[in-house]
């Protein structure tokens, strides 16, 4: 696997990727799949007929690029899903890899997070000092070794079925955004301590195990996890929000990514592709 440094606007991407290939031109199918990180929710508006519980966001990064790139999107993303809601039903949702093609260029894939409590275990952990208790919270999910390697086993899956499917496509894994800074947090994030360790490592592991799904796969891979490092909740200019609601009423997720976060992940996918 190569991997290239390249300067979007103000920001350094970090990408890696198996080979130079040709940018899918204009006109593109780009199927987009994954969790709350790819559906982007509370930012802005909800695309129009799509499934209430996911979110999905007209100005997610999936939509910020095909509207870059003029691609035709087929978003497929959801808030809360895990591997498993790529592989099967979930509910009254059919798979998120139904949604591919066989003309499909390009697939985004951004997962894992869910399977791991990650985001659940952020909240909770913040709830449980926002109440003033001290030391590590209960709600803090620990994942076993069996949930690392589900989940590795899981990528696996996911991209042998999008090359099935989608023969001709460019697949894509987007790490998730970086949550926590190294060190203390915040008043956006607080939590103990040994929480915040714990929860960083956990993205840590999702983001080491995507990396070497994508790269035994042969599959490209835009890692947000180190783009976004100087961009944590607690940063000068975060691109997610923390854990406390700001004063309005105005769409908003904790720990999610913002607007402008969405962007700059839109530009980093803009820069791998090449032209």
């Amino acid at each position: 696997m190569r991997c290239v440094s390249a300067v979007v606007g103000v920001w350094a991407v970090l990408a890696c990727t198996t080979a130079l290939a040709a940018a899918p031109p204009s006109g593109s199918v780009y199927v987009a799949m994954g969790s709350s990180y790819a559906a982007g929710p509370g930012i802005t508006t909800v695309v129009e007929g799509s499934p209430a519980r996911c979110a999905r966001s007209r100005d997610n990064y999936p939509h910020q690029l095909a509207q870059l790139r003029g691609y035709k999107l087929i978003d497929a993303s959801c808030s809360g899903a895990t591997t498993a809601h790529l592989l099967g039903n979930w509910n009254e949702l059919a798979p998120q890899l139904d949604a591919l093609t066989v003309d499909a260029a390009l697939v985004t894939v951004t997962i894992g997070g869910n399977d791991l409590a990650y985001m659940g275990s952020l909240m909770a952990a913040s709830g449980c000092a926002a109440r003033g208790q001290q030391g590590s919270c209960a709600g803090v999910v620990t994942p076993t070794e069996a949930d690392y390697q589900g989940v590795a086993a899981r990528l696996r899956q996911i991209l042998a079925e999008v090359r099935r499917r989608a023969p001709k496509a460019r697949p894509v894994f987007v790490d998730y955004f970086t949550v926590l800074p190294e060190g203390a947090t915040c008043t956006a994030a607080p939590m103990a301590a040994a929480d915040a360790t714990l929860l960083r490592d956990v993205a840590a592991r999702l983001a080491a195990l995507t990396a070497q799904v994508a790269q035994q796969g042969g599959a490209e891979l835009l890692r947000l996890s180190q783009l976004t490092a100087a961009h944590h909740v607690c940063a000068a200019e975060p691109w997610l929000n923390g854990f406390v609601r700001p004063a309005g009423d105005s769409p908003w997720s904790p720990y999610h990514p913002t607007l402008q976060g969405m962007t700059g992940a839109a530009r980093a996918l803009d820069s791998l592709l090449g032209r």
